[in-house]
């Protein structure tokens, strides 16, 4: 049937930047969908709910229907006012298997995972050993690994399914495992590696517990308690078909606790799991609609023809505005229609008289905004584009936009009036926030007024555009020099919008105990370079030379210098315009002493906190606090900042540097730590100009070549982004990822998703996405994921021109680099781009991609060819460097 389209209910209302969750509804034989009670549907979903229980109306057609068939010919029509193809996939529904049971030797256990639908299905699966917490993968010890498996990094293991013999249904894997080993729980997610698509569980992936006090996330497969305390859970499964011998199990876990008191809580229990799952299958069929208006009757006439051999259905009905809403029209009808549960029509398409084709017409009244519609080929096969209903404009149809679904992605205009409709879209979700928030009665007044503030500057941005679209007779000409960039201040915490990051270290610099004078003497020359805010290294004592594991934060005497040269620093920065960042650390900080057990969770200095301002699932610190709200960092004790006491004082801190050294805004490490909503409350708190967080986290890869969706990736980082309630923005791992695999690989076609907009943060969220490509972690001495080498400026030539604010790493500014960044920094100046800035992908190929930014910056990164179009604009070269290009409008 057809996809349907769900957005999450349960995020924050503030923003609604997640990508749509393709939910495919599998009614089985008869398409009865009684068992499907709640369905949440949003704009362009199908409202039908498929029930045969209903009775189904026969409705004929009307002879003046029947004799236009003949007299509408797609090929040769001259006054089509829309066509487009269509190429179509089918759904195929099948299920995997989920099985824990005994290996043969009744010793081991063995763990298999099986899927009936053909493809090349991987296992993407790793585990968490007894004393780990957080969310993070290891990889099994190699022993458990079946053959044929690749070790992907150092957390997870890909294993292909195979099917054992010729007659078998199901291609499947088999995992043996020892029972009495430190492993608590298995996690996997399945890959069709045909598709690229991923099958997870509820969004995340599959947890199979080994042991009975593992916290359910609502990913636990297998057990929906504890397994010590099941007794008789297996009849809970309605699928179960294993019948385990308890008594044996019992005696054999028994002799196993005795062995190893660390697995004293572990009761394993076979079990046996089937869950549904859908593959879309090219079929290589194609759909041909053409519309036109019926000079006899004044009506808008719809013809659907496909290629398709055999019966096809089309289940169609028509909407009224762009929410897609199904609706049944008023008759006349084609031949053979029936009318579904008053929510839609069925019109079994008739053979045409030459080749094998079949069609029908269809009808409607000029007042219809759209025509939907899916094709049902038997009961469990329906055929959809692109994950969603076929979707036919009626109204305006003033163009023939092609063939192939163009309509859709590659001729979309993109225009001021799509950005400033993107604003209006991000203020009716403040608002609806604000609604919500208030029915509820929790936000505070003060974060209300932040909210409308927000608004109203969002509002006069887009009014701001909307204004500069219009063509208007100046009162005197104002020359080029005269013009000034617009001072829009979006929000606190996310600047004007026209920043750019100079990160004003690297990972040796602390050697030489002088940093802060040696940075001083080049504040003049950094701005002279373009440069409006600058990134300082973290200020406080630490047990690490380069900051990164605080211990007294009111100590700023450290490696790079003293706190008075920080405060000359700070102030010489701002002499010369601009404005500083500091790294504040806030997830983790080193204690001073050790407790009665000899950890060390005991801190010292003016913020003399006990063990209570230390989490407790961190299993190292042995902290009295709550449970994390974030991954754990391992290396030094990670902060409770659920405690009103921790942040009491680390607001009071923030505060303090603002006003002691003079910082304008934060640069914020390691955010995965803790939830963003205590981001929130300590931006709201300091007032920040500009704050940025560094939420790390690993892209999605097969066989050690990264996929090419990685939604699910950037989706991580806007969420972190939107608990902060967007007071923050957030480094843009995701296209730094991207661009290494596409200029590595000459695989220039990654940088577009598959709508045709930027890959990364920045393709949805372009004012919170910090953009880069090195720091002092993946580049200088450390080296942990340095950039291509020699590709540096195609990445700065990618990044620069782009929305989102650029930041720029200090070694590349001291280096054979510096000019031609220099000059891309006056490009991206001189054309007034911006972190809202719109982006035209013109290119996106093999050896080249092209883009076009705010119509009046080209740019071609790659060695293919790229010009930009000769017409109205006229366009000169203003840098070319190795395998890059950037024109401006003359």
């Amino acid at each position: 049937m057809a996809a349907v389209t769900i957005d999450s209910l349960l995020q924050n209302p503030t923003l609604l930047f997640r990508p749509k969750a393709k939910v495919l509804l599998k009614p089985p034989r008869s398409l009865d969908c009684s068992r499907n009670r709640k369905l949440p549907l949003s704009r362009g979903s199908c409202l039908c709910s498929f029930n045969p229980r209903r009775t189904i109306h026969v409705v004929r057609a009307s002879s003046s229907e029947t004799a236009l068939i003949g007299n509408f010919d797609i090929s040769s029509s001259d006054d089509i006012l829309y066509k487009d193809i269509f190429p179509v996939k089918r759904i195929e529904k099948g299920k995997f298997f989920i099985r824990l049971d005994r290996s043969k030797d009744q010793h081991d256990w063995q763990f298999t995972v099986g899927c009936s639908l053909p493809g090349k299905w991987i296992l993407h699966w790793g585990v968490s050993y007894l004393g780990d917490s957080g969310s993070e993968w290891d990889q099994p010890p190699k022993g458990m690994r079946p053959p044929g498996s690749i070790p992907i990094k150092d957390y997870a293991i890909e294993t292909p399914l195979k099917k054992l013999s010729e007659g078998d249904i199901f291609h499947e894997v088999k995992i043996d495992f020892n029972p009495i080993s430190e492993i608590a729980a298995i996690h996997f997610v399945l890959k069709d590696e045909e598709t690229g698509a991923w099958y997870q569980h509820r969004g995340m992936d599959f947890k199979v517990p080994l042991v009975d006090y593992l916290e359910d996330d609502g990913n636990i497969v297998g057990a929906k308690r504890g397994f010590g305390v099941w007794s008789g859970a297996l009849q809970q499964f309605s699928n179960v078909l294993l019948k385990s011998e308890a008594s044996h199990a019992d005696s054999q876990n028994n002799s196993i606790e005795s062995k190893d008191s660390k697995n004293k809580n572990r009761c394993l229990e076979g079990f046996y799991e089937e869950q549904s799952i859908v593959k879309e299958v090219s079929v290589g069929n194609l759909v041909s609609v053409a519309v036109r208006k019926s000079p006899e009757t004044g009506k808008v006439v719809v013809c659907l023809e496909t290629d398709i051999p055999g019966d096809v259905v089309v289940h169609w009905g028509v909407c009224r505005d762009d929410a897609k809403i199904w609706k049944i029209p008023a008759a006349p009808y084609p031949p053979e229609t029936t009318v579904f549960k008053n929510k839609a029509l069925r019109t079994l398409l008739q053979p045409k008289a030459t080749g094998n084709r079949s069609g029908a017409l269809f009808t409607l009244d000029e007042e219809h905004f759209g025509f939907l519609f899916v094709l049902k080929l038997d009961d469990n096969t329906w055929l959809k584009f692109k994950e969603n209903d076929f979707y036919v404009p009626l109204l305006g149809t003033s163009s023939v936009p092609g063939q192939y679904g163009q309509s859709d992605s590659t001729s979309e205009e993109i225009s001021s009036k799509s950005y400033t409709d993107g604003i209006i879209n991000e203020i009716r979700n403040l608002v609806s926030g604000l609604s919500s928030e208030k029915s509820l009665k929790t936000k505070k007044k003060e974060v209300q007024e932040s909210i409308l503030q927000e608004i109203e500057q969002l509002a006069a941005e887009a009014y701001s555009i909307f204004r500069s679209s219009i063509t208007t007779v100046p009162d005197e000409v104002v020359s080029e020099t005269e013009t000034t960039k617009p001072a829009v201040k979006i929000s606190s915490g996310t600047g004007t919008g026209f920043e750019i990051l100079c990160q004003g270290f690297n990972w040796e610099s602390h050697k030489s105990r002088r940093w802060y004078m040696e940075l001083k003497e080049k504040a003049s020359e950094i701005s002279s370079l373009g440069f409006t805010v600058i990134w300082l290294p973290p200020p406080t004592e630490s047990v690490s030379p380069e900051g990164y594991m605080p211990k007294d934060l009111y100590n700023l005497n450290s490696r790079y210098g003293t706190i008075d040269e920080l405060k000359e620093l700070v102030k010489s920065l701002h002499e010369v315009g601009m404005k500083v960042l500091g790294d504040v650390v806030l997830n983790h900080r080193c204690a001073h002493f050790k407790n009665q057990n000899g950890v060390w969770n005991i801190f010292g200095g003016r913020l003399n906190w006990d063990d209570r301002a230390v989490v407790a699932d961190d299993p190292h610190f042995q902290g009295r606090g709550n449970k994390s709200s974030g991954d754990n960092f391992h290396a030094a004790p990670n902060i409770d900042h659920s405690q009103e006491f921790v942040r009491k004082d680390l607001k009071e801190w923030l505060g303090w540097l603002r006003e002691e050294i003079g910082y304008d805004g934060w640069r914020l490490d390691f955010v995965r730590g803790f939830w963003g909503g205590y981001v929130k409350d300590y931006l709201e708190a300091s007032g920040p100009y500009f704050a940025v967080g560094e939420y790390w986290d690993s892209l999605s890869y097969t066989y050690g070549e990264m996929d090419h969706n990685q939604d699910s990736h950037r989706q991580r980082i806007v969420d972190w982004i939107n608990a902060t309630n967007g007071t923050a923005g957030a480094f843009d791992v995701t296209t730094k990822g991207i661009l290494h695999s596409a200029l590595e690989r000459c695989e220039y076609w990654r940088l577009s998703d598959q709508k045709g907009k930027p890959p990364g943060v920045v393709g949805w969220w372009p004012s919170r996405a910090v953009t880069f490509i090195e720091n002092h972690d993946t580049g200088s001495t450390q080296g942990h994921w340095r950039f291509p080498g020699g590709k540096e400026m195609q990445g700065y030539a990618y990044i620069l021109t782009h929305p989102g604010t650029p930041a720029v790493f200090y070694d590349h500014i001291f280096s054979h680099h510096r000019s031609e960044i220099a000059s891309l920094i006056s490009v991206r100046n001189r054309n007034g781009i911006h972190c809202r800035s719109l982006v035209k992908i013109v290119k996106a190929e093999r050896d080249v991609y092209a883009a076009i930014i705010d119509e009046k910056v080209a740019m071609k990164i790659g060695p293919g060819y790229y010009e930009p179009p000769s017409g109205s604009q006229r366009w000169s070269l203003a840098l070319e460097g190795r395998d890059y290009k950037v024109w401006e409008t003359s």
